[in-house]
């Protein structure tokens, strides 16, 4: 293999590893080259043999790990369904010896599992998918995990969120090596967003704030999330559950870390998602079923739990928009 440099962007590889999380990151840099861009894109597994991805594809590699010398421009650790997949005694060093020679290092949706199994993300802010965020706050409590952002920059490391948040990471890296003008017109001709609107929220499902082992409490959460329209109030919810309103107000903050009030937006966010994605009624007729109200009590709650939009929210993620098309 020829010396790699700071163009060298080095994808690390392996049997079962996710597919997007590859070809993801590498279509915008080629993208990129095409644009004055100058990365040399590698990929590198383990014993220098093809890998097989999540999906069943062959992957063609360039190199075996060991055989990288020198020092790597951006060290890229993709993720697999199952993250154990890259917890290899022997992959997770190699990571640690490139990642020590590389400029930056960025990983991909459970790609930060790797990162933090060889002690990289210790004492660092990192994200990943948010439905394995909890798994690597618990496996990993050295590590700082914000389950929403799209991806995260700590230092000369940066961590994505699931699977296609690949791209947006990259398309970050290609604005800091080449601008923002570059970077705009690889978005543009991948036909995506140069900057996501919103976080992972908007993906996620709110309501797992709803954990607790009170009985007194889990009566409350199960009739307020099986009828979030219904007129609720604290006294309302102090009376369901057989205690005070301010004894409620201490249930929520110690068993939920939040307050009735909270507790009781979210799930009607949560509500108004669904009908929104799966219905065609107008936000009035949605905020009224819901229990907001009014369309601009519902709006207030959108941007404060999803920092986007009920009108964009069911314009961006109802659908791909192909019916029109045909």
């Amino acid at each position: 293999m020829r010396a790699p440099g700071p163009s060298t962007v080095l994808f690390v590889v392996y049997d079962g590893v996710r597919l997007l999380d590859v070809t993801g990151p590498v279509e915008v840099l080629t993208v990129a080259n095409e644009h004055g861009g100058a990365y040399r894109l590698v990929l590198a597994s383990p014993d220098g043999r093809d890998v097989v991805s999540s999906a069943g594809v062959r992957l063609g590699v360039d190199v075996a790990l060991d055989a990288v010398t020198g020092p790597v421009g951006t060290l890229v650790v993709p993720g697999a369904p199952d993250w154990r997949a890259a917890a290899d005694a022997a992959l997770l060093d190699q990571i640690r010896r490139l990642a020590a020679g590389s400029d930056r290092i960025a990983s991909v949706c459970a790609g930060a599992f790797s990162l933090a199994a060889a002690g990289l993300l210790d004492g660092r802010r990192a994200t990943t998918h948010w439905d394995l965020a909890d798994q690597l706050a618990e496996n990993f409590p050295r590590v700082t995990v914000d389950p929403d952002p799209i991806f995260v920059a700590d230092g000369r490391i940066i961590t994505s969120a699931g699977i296609s948040a690949g791209i947006d990471l990259t398309l970050a890296l290609v604005e800091s090596d080449l601008g923002p003008e570059v970077a705009r017109t690889v978005a543009q001709h991948l036909v995506v967003f140069l900057q996501r609107p919103g976080g992972q929220s908007q993906f996620s499902v709110r309501t797992s704030a709803g954990s607790t082992r009170n009985d007194l409490l889990r009566h409350v959460l199960d009739a307020v999330a099986a009828d979030p329209g219904r007129s609720w109030d604290l006294a309302t919810m102090a009376t369901l559950a057989g205690v005070s309103v301010r004894h409620l107000g201490r249930l929520f903050r110690t068993e939920l870390d939040t307050t009735p009030a909270g507790y009781l937006d979210r799930i009607r966010v949560e509500s108004a998602r669904s009908l929104l994605e799966r219905g065609d009624e107008t936000l009035d007729v949605v905020a009224r079923r819901t229990g907001f109200g009014s369309p601009e009590t519902m709006r207030r709650a959108f941007l404060r739990e999803l920092d986007v939009t009920p009108g964009a929210y069911r314009s961006r993620f109802r659908t791909t928009g192909v019916a029109k098309h045909r």
